[in-house]
């Protein structure tokens, strides 16, 4: 036994030190967002509480405009370049920060300018994470760097250091000043996040090249595009519980889908480092240990996935009582028992798509079927709402998740099948 441990560590020793110090990473990053969402679970109202992840459910909609795929498609060029083209490697993250930085003063404007006309009296708590739109796809590009150029250590010790730095002033602000706090919080954290990414890793070449801005910005189109349909097809539906006044049962959303990030969080962390290795596999044409990767990886994964879905059945609800009386009602055991037969599909989708699609260069594939079913889910979900009320956005999900990474997964084995 003790020989197989070690041959299996040493046969996959980067992969599993990359994965550690990824895991510890996004610790600090993630880490601090789960920190601020449990106090304010904890501390505010399920009416504040709602009002709370209403207003981040759009910020992050927005910041997908902002980002539109580059900090993703800046990732996957960084491990082709390292691996190619050293000269341009150093001018990717100038570059892609002319891009980011422009949309994002873009969206900015068109917030302020129309913001108070769409979100009444709702606006005002998106002035307090307006930051946000430039600091976190910033923060993503500098991530999308160190990974592809597998700097996982620095990374991790970054984001571990500014998250435990945070929750002092994050523990402060929410205490005291309640959802204000909490929003002006996540605002501070991007900030402190991006200034240290800045500084210790240098390198900026102050150098336009149109061309690569080319490169890097078509590919970020499917990419952010794919961004798009995947929050029409997932994260619209806190949006449209919001719309038709169901505030308080958007707490009780989130606190499942935060119990899914969880779970899904160690899949999509080896999915990212993987991700480099498989890129440039692609890029050497070495399709063959592309293949072997997939076939290898989906026996792996998916066993694995259907145990975490026994498990999350039998222990989320008891964690729900505990933790969250307030949350424990009918209409939350009901969701869990739903979502509980997507997990298995869920966790095969987020890990496919980081580590072999999208890192192979057929995002399209993601952006076709997300694209599709994000549309099909806002008319189900309005709907739904209608028909059976709160529970049915959760009905809605399984169906078009479960076809959507099932058809993702059937056409992509195919296409790698014939290279």
């Amino acid at each position: 036994m003790l020989n197989l441990f070690l041959s299996t560590y040493f046969s996959h020793k980067e992969t599993i030190h990359n994965f550690t110090w990824r895991f510890l990473q996004i610790l600090g990053k993630q880490g601090i967002t789960f920190f601020i969402f449990i106090l304010c679970a904890k501390l505010l109202t399920p009416y504040d509480f709602g009002i709370y992840n209403y207003t981040l459910a759009i910020i992050y909609f927005l910041i997908i405009f902002g980002d539109f795929g580059i900090s993703t498609a800046t990732s996957k060029y960084v491990a082709e370049y390292n691996a190619t083209d050293k000269n341009k490697l150093k001018l990717v993250l100038f570059n892609s920060l002319i891009l980011t930085i422009s949309l994002g003063a873009v969206v900015t404007l068109l917030t302020l300018l129309f913001g108070s006309y769409i979100l009444d009296d709702k606006y005002i708590y998106i002035i307090y994470v307006l930051p946000m739109l430039f600091l976190a796809p910033i923060s993503s590009l500098y991530d999308g760097i160190f990974r592809g150029l597998k700097r996982f250590k620095e990374l991790a010790i970054i984001s571990l250091s500014i998250g435990l730095l945070s929750i002092i002033f994050v523990y402060l602000l929410v205490e005291n000043y309640g959802l204000i706090g909490a929003l002006i919080s996540q605002s501070l954290f991007y900030l402190f996040l991006v200034l240290s990414l800045f500084f210790v890793y240098g390198n900026l070449c102050f150098q336009i090249d149109r061309q690569l801005m080319r490169t890097v910005f078509n590919y970020s189109l499917i990419i952010g595009i794919s961004s798009i349909a995947y929050y029409l097809y997932s994260r619209v539906d806190i949006i449209v519980l919001g719309h038709y006044g169901y505030v308080k049962e958007i707490g009780y959303y989130e606190l499942i889908n935060k119990g899914f990030e969880l779970m899904f969080l160690p899949f999509a962390l080896l999915a990212q480092v993987l991700a480099p290795n498989i890129t440039t596999y692609f890029s050497k044409k070495e399709y063959s240990k592309v293949r072997t990767k997939f076939n290898f990886f989906t026996k792996l994964i998916i066993p694995l996935a259907i145990l975490m879905a026994i498990l999350f059945y039998f222990t989320f609800p008891q964690i729900i009582k505990l933790f969250f009386a307030e949350y424990y009602v009918e209409e939350m055991l009901i969701a869990i028992f739903i979502l509980s037969f997507l997990i298995p599909t869920k966790i095969w989708g987020v890990f496919q798509t980081q580590s072999f699609i999208v890192a192979t260069g057929f995002a399209k594939i993601i952006t076709v079927t997300t694209l599709l079913g994000g549309i099909l889910n806002v008319i189900l979900d309005v709907t739904s709402i209608h028909l059976i009320g709160f529970t049915g956005v959760f009905w809605v999900t399984l169906m078009i998740h479960s076809f959507n990474i099932i058809f993702q997964t059937i056409y992509y084995k195919h296409k790698i099948g014939q290279i």
